[in-house]
C-alpha cells in the first residue's frame, strides 16, 4: 500500500509540474504578444487560440472534419499494417523473395511520399481515397521493417527446442515466434499510426473536400494564425493520445512479460 501510494503521489507531482510548465509558457507567450515582443499576426496569441477553440469546438464542422481525418488515418493504418504483416511473413518464409523485391521496395521507400500526393489526388480524386493511399504508403514500409526485424529477432534456440519436442509449425509461430516479435512489431505499429496521421493531414492540406488538413490550409491562407495554432494543438494532442493508446495496448498484450 505504501509503495502504491508513493507511485500515485509521484504521478500527481509529475502531472502538476507539467501543468505549471504549460501555464508559465502560455503566460509568457501572452505577455510577449501584449507587450509587442511577438507579433500576434505571425505567431498567434494564447488567448486568441483559446477563444478560437471555445467558439469552434461546440460546432459540428470541427467534429466532422476530425471524423473525416480520423477515418482516413484508421483506414490507412489498418490496410497498411495488414498488407505489411502479410508481406513480412512472406519475406521471412521465403528470403529469396525478399532479396528479389528489396531493390524495388527500397526505391519506392526513399521517394518523398508527399510528392506523390498530386498523383494520388489525380488517380483517386479529392475524397478520402487519395488520403488513404498516401497514408498507406507511409505506414506500409514502417510496419514491414518492424515485422521482419521482430520475427527474425526471436531466439532461434526456442524455436528449435519447440520443433525438437514435436510442436507443429502453427504452434511454434503463435506460441513462440509471434509473442517474441510483438514488442518490435508494436514499435513499428506505433510509428506507423503516427505516420498515417501525418500522411492523411498532409494530403488534406494539398487538396481535399473535408478534413482538419483542409481547414488548416484555409486558415493559413486567410492569415487566421490563432486558428492555425489551435488546429496544430488539436493535432498534437491527437498524436499524443494515439501514442498513449498504442503504449497501453502493448502493455495489455505483453502483461505476461
Amino acid at each position: 500500500m505504501k509503495v502504491e501510494a508513493q507511485k500515485t503521489s509521484g504521478r500527481w507531482r509529475f502531472a502538476a509540474l507539467h501543468a505549471v510548465f504549460i501555464v508559465v509558457m502560455l503566460s509568457l507567450g501572452e505577455l510577449a504578444t501584449r507587450m509587442g515582443l511577438l507579433d500576434p499576426t505571425f505567431f498567434g496569441q494564447p488567448s486568441g487560440v483559446a477563444r478560437f477553440l471555445w467558439e469552434n469546438v461546440p460546432t459540428a464542422k470541427l467534429w466532422i472534419d476530425l471524423g473525416w481525418t480520423m477515418a482516413g488515418v484508421m483506414m490507412s493504418f489498418v490496410f497498411g499494417s495488414v498488407a505489411a504483416f502479410a508481406v513480412g511473413l512472406m519475406f521471412v518464409r521465403w528470403p529469396e523473395l525478399e532479396r528479389f523485391a528489396d531493390p524495388y521496395f527500397n526505391a519506392f521507400n526513399v521517394m518523398p511520399r508527399i510528392a506523390l500526393a498530386p498523383l494520388f489526388i489525380l488517380w483517386f480524386g479529392l475524397g478520402i481515397g487519395s488520403k488513404v493511399a498516401l497514408g498507406f504508403t507511409l505506414t506500409f514500409f514502417i510496419v514491414l521493417s518492424a515485422t521482419v526485424a521482430g520475427i527474425r529477432g526471436v531466439s532461434q534456440d526456442h524455436v528449435t527446442l519447440c520443433r525438437t519436442l514435436g510442436a507443429k509449425a502453427s504452434t511454434v509461430f503463435f506460441q513462440v515466434t509471434l509473442p517474441g516479435a510483438v514488442p518490435v512489431i508494436f514499435s513499428g505499429l506505433r510509428l506507423g499510426l503516427i505516420y498515417a496521421l501525418l500522411g492523411v493531414v498532409g494530403a488534406e492540406i494539398i487538396a481535399s473536400e473535408r478534413g482538419l488538413g483542409q481547414t488548416l490550409a484555409y486558415l493559413g491562407a486567410t492569415f487566421d494564425i490563432n486558428g492555425v495554432m489551435a488546429l496544430l494543438l488539436v493535432l498534437a494532442l491527437l498524436g499524443v493520445a494515439i501514442v498513449r493508446f498504442m503504449t497501453w495496448l502493448e502493455k495489455r498484450l505483453l502483461h505476461w512479460q
